[in-house]
């Protein structure tokens, strides 16, 4: 949002066309869920985590030593335990890398892709789309996607945009890096597709919620009023319910979370329990992101 006034006037004054032109930017378009998923599975599970570490103290020109040592637990605990859990449990995910995550922790990065998971594009330093001239935001997108090829050695076929902050320029710079999927905007449960003024473009996106990220529940502000009030076995009742609703309606869960955060001792049985429940469940197909976005492209109604 901005103070700044909008060159059509008060919102109340516009014409049909600049609140159209306004919503027809990225807008969902056709539903991708799926006919059916893989090997006859009920709904698929999409575990995603944002490895931001040390980006988001960075990000604001904050220097405070404090600070960055949370971010710096997510590599020395969180990632650790989560990939010790994710083997355990033969499942694979998806891990979204800001480049300077990757730089900071590069064997960390091929560690994650080394055990299989998938490496996603997550900004440069955690910068915020809407603030930066779309020169720049697109010049730290392609720099993102090159730095984590050449740090992990896989080339990112999806983003998610920093904080989930989508310029009107995002998507344009998406379609012309080529990207399979988009993890950013939030207009249903389940898959679909993204419209550009009118236009598919074929552009998969997984959206995700804030229902269905930990940071909701888990950050904390010592300054501000953020403060972790949630506690965790609330948090795993949340996730259980949105779990419960994609395998009765068929569809996709998907659950963002963060090193940081989740990787904590007293976090990482919310994790633990998600996936215990799905096998519970039964029918559940753990996959990654891009492994969903391609299936769902391909398997969609017509």
């Amino acid at each position: 949002m901005t103070d700044a006034p909008h060159p059509d006037g008060n919102p109340w004054e516009w014409p049909e066309p600049v609140w159209r032109r306004i919503t027809g930017r990225a807008r969902a378009g056709r539903s991708l869920k799926p006919t059916h998923w893989p090997d006859g599975a009920r709904c698929a599970v999409a575990l995603s985590f944002d490895a931001d570490h040390d980006t988001i103290p960075l990000r604001d020109s904050d220097e405070s030593p404090m600070r960055i040592s949370q971010g710096q637990y997510g590599n020395r605990q969180g990632v650790p335990r989560i990939r010790a859990l994710l083997a355990r449990e033969s499942v694979k995910a998806s891990f979204f890398y800001p480049a300077v995550s990757a730089l900071l922790y590069p064997d960390e990065a091929r560690g994650v892709a080394d055990d299989g998971h998938e490496i996603g594009i997550h900004s440069w330093i955690h910068e915020r789309n809407t603030a930066l001239p779309y020169v720049v935001e697109r010049d730290l997108a392609f720099r993102a996607a090159d730095t984590l090829l050449r740090v992990t050695g896989q080339r990112p076929v999806g983003m998610r945009t920093a904080s989930w902050d989508f310029s009107l320029r995002t998507l344009d710079i998406i379609r012309e890096m080529g990207l399979l999927y988009d993890s950013s905007l939030m207009a249903d449960d389940d898959p679909y597709e993204l419209m550009a003024d009118g236009q598919a473009t074929g552009i998969v996106e997984l959206p995700p919620e804030w229902i269905r990220d930990d940071a909701v529940y888990f950050n904390m502000a010592r300054f501000g009023g953020l403060r972790p009030y949630t506690p965790p076995s609330a948090v795993a009742e949340i996730f259980i319910g949105e779990l419960d609703g994609a395998w009765a309606e068929r569809g996709l869960f998907l659950l963002t979370m963060h090193p940081h955060h989740i990787g904590h001792r007293s976090r990482m049985p919310v994790l633990e329990r998600v996936i215990a429940h799905a096998k519970a469940l039964g029918g559940c197909w753990f996959a990654t992101h891009a492994e969903v976005a391609a299936w769902c492209k391909a398997h969609a109604a017509p």
